[in-house]
């Protein structure tokens, strides 16, 4: 797919000089084009010439907390570190900040998930950040306003404004004034999501409601409102909640990323391809950028999310437009593995000129969608209902980490009317099912041109349609994998293991997405008991896989394209090549399999094949 990709939008690096760690936190444009760049290891540096082949890098500031964002406004950089809001000045315009001056600062509870974003300035010039929860096995809210976005004057008085965030590392205000933020699968987050929010909201996460007795909270919903067990959706579950917001985006978990970050709209006027007003959204994980068509029906934000771009050299943290309409991409990895190699990078996406056959808009009809694509379709492709294949389903609202997918269910799409000039169809579908995610594929319609589409999948969240009923027919729910058995994942020990087990073995997790040995040697025709005892933040599982690299290698592909079966099957593949797995091990919980080794000796491999995490995160086992 990169090869594909690459026709039509190339990333190139921009230079990084070897003594300077360039993990990008924030970036920004100063009045004379320059870029400057926060790090996380607190520095702040401005680049001459960045769209170059030799660009100039000065250090502007440095020895600041992990600084994850940055702004300029007024020949000033503003940013936020752990704990606080700062204003940096070069007073005597000699090129370095002689000036740290704090607008804003909040307490830290020295917990090492204590992150902290921003600022974004309103159109009135106060600025916006947003606070990252701790996490003590799971998210907390330990100090003051931790979980919420807070909005600060430049003279520092500070007003709450929504709570119920987890990690929202990304935000963005559009053109009118609306804030939208991004937030990573987690406890009471079932898959990314993108959130329009406004004062007063709760985003969903009841940690941060520990401070709403605060007479500057904008409500009063306290966390023991909340079921921690509700069994039901998010979107269900905002009808007994009114202060609730739904997203206005989900992005599938391990299938359109699995670390959602920074949003930015293409204000390029036509200049970045033909997706002008869109947004782009970053994925840290996957090292890689998503595109949303958004729409507001019945006053509520919703829309669809398509593959974009993927490649890049690291995990994608920040994006921004160069003034020649090329999109900066600042990337960090370090602690947070992602499938782009490096710990950190620079680099540039530029389009050639040459429009992809897309999707380019999917809107929500009464009874269906409308599509609009870049180039005309083949119209009696376009105009045959199987050419289009619609899934729905659903995320569960509950306190655990993350969530399966649930309600899985297909539609039908029943008729199509294409329009005189093949640039859109009208279809109409059977199973439309509103508060549900809805996965639209067209892997075989082409283009006039006879080219298939570059990305043939999309993802739309149906909250609304217009005029506010649904007219879609109703289809009776026939799927589901209730009572899936998984052969090679054994919980009990067997029968046939009269003497009991030969040896027994912990293995956990430690930091950088990585088990807590690297090694493991095991007797042929052993019978070992291997718990596996997840004591990091994210989900992980346990996979061993037949002899050679090539069976590990193969076993994590296969589990990147399990698709909306993904989570049902614990991201494990059904293949000979996996010899034993754990289902997904939640953080903080363990689970123990039972393990023949097999006869034959060599060099085999465990894995977690969790998307994303398979690189970085592997034991060679060694069966002597």
């Amino acid at each position: 797919m990169k090869k594909k990709e690459a026709q039509y939008y190339s990333i190139v690096d921009v230079p990084i000089p070897n003594d300077v760690l360039l993990e990008v936190g924030g970036l920004t444009l100063t009045d004379e084009d320059k870029l400057g760049v926060a790090t996380r290891r607190g520095e702040v540096w401005v680049i001459d010439k960045p769209y170059g082949n030799s660009p100039d890098y000065t250090r502007f500031a440095s020895g600041m907390h992990e600084a994850l964002g940055l702004n300029y406004k007024d020949k000033s950089f503003y940013l936020a570190q752990r704990g606080e809001l700062t204003r940096l000045d070069d007073k005597d315009n000699n090129g370095v900040a002689d000036m740290y001056k704090t607008i804003y600062s909040w307490p830290l509870s020295g917990n090492y998930h204590d992150y902290s974003y921003g600022p974004k300035f309103t159109e009135n010039g106060d600025m916006l950040v947003t606070l990252n929860l701790s996490w003590i096995g799971h998210g907390a809210s330990l100090v003051k306003w931790r979980g919420w976005m807070l909005r600060i004057t430049p003279e520092g008085e500070m007003t709450p404004i929504a709570t119920g965030l987890r990690s929202p590392s990304g935000f963005v205000i559009n053109t009118e004034g609306d804030v939208f933020y991004s937030e990573n699968q987690g406890d009471w987050v079932g898959s990314g999501r993108i959130t329009h929010l406004e004062k007063g909201d709760f985003a969903g996460n009841p940690e941060g409601l520990v401070w709403t007795d605060d007479p500057k909270s904008p409500l009063k919903l306290k966390k023991e409102d909340i079921e921690e067990q509700s069994g039901l959706t998010l979107y269900e579950y905002a009808k007994k909640v009114p202060e609730l917001k739904v997203p206005a985006i989900w992005l599938p978990h391990t299938i359109l990323g699995i670390s959602t970050s920074d949003m930015i709209y293409d204000t390029t006027k036509g200049k970045f391809g033909p997706f002008e007003g869109q947004m782009f959204v970053g994925d840290q994980g996957h090292s890689k950028i998503m595109r949303v068509y958004m729409e507001k029906v019945n006053g509520i934000y919703q829309g669809a999310v398509f593959p974009f771009v993927e490649g890049f050299s690291s995990g994608i943290l920040r994006m921004l437009w160069g003034s020649d309409n090329s999109m900066f991409v600042g990337m960090t990895s370090r602690g947070w593995s992602s499938t782009g190699k490096k710990m950190f990078g620079l680099q540039r996406l530029k389009w050639s000129g040459k429009v992809p056959f897309e999707v380019k808009i999917m809107k929500a009809e009464d009874d269906g969608f409308f599509l609009e694509f870049t180039k005309p379709i083949n119209k009696k492709m376009g105009a045959d209902t199987s050419s289009y294949q619609i899934t729905t389903f659903n995320y569960l609202y509950h306190n655990t980490y993350g969530s399966p997918i649930v309600d899985q269910q297909k539609a039908v799409v029943t008729n199509t009317d294409v329009s005189d000039d093949g640039l859109s169809v009208k279809l109409t579908v059977n199973g439309m099912r509103l508060g549900f995610i809805h996965q639209l594929k067209i892997p075989e319609l082409k283009a006039n041109s006879g080219e298939k589409l570059l990305h043939d999948i999309g993802y739309y969240t149906l909250n609304e349609v217009p005029g506010g009923t649904l007219k879609s027919i109703p289809i009776e729910n026939t799927s589901g994998k209730d009572g899936l058995v998984q052969t090679k994942r054994v919980n009990e020990m067997p029968l046939t293991w009269v003497n009991g087990p030969d040896e027994e073995i912990v293995i956990s997790t430690k930091p950088g997405l990585k088990y807590d040995i690297a090694e493991l040697k095991l007797q042929r025709k052993s019978k070992v008991v291997i718990t596996f005892s997840n004591n990091d933040d994210m989900l992980h599982n346990l996979v061993i896989t037949d002899r050679g690299k090539e069976s590990v290698d193969k076993v994590a592909d296969l589990a990147l394209h399990l698709g909306l079966d993904g989570a049902d099957l614990n991201y494990v593949p059904d293949t000979d090549l996996v010899l034993a797995h754990t289902g997904i091990v939640q953080p903080e919980t363990d689970e123990t399999i039972y393990f023949d080794v097999p006869k034959f000796a060599g060099e085999y491999w465990i894995v977690c094949t969790f998307p994303g995490h398979s690189a970085s995160m592997r034991i060679k086992l060694i069966v002597e």
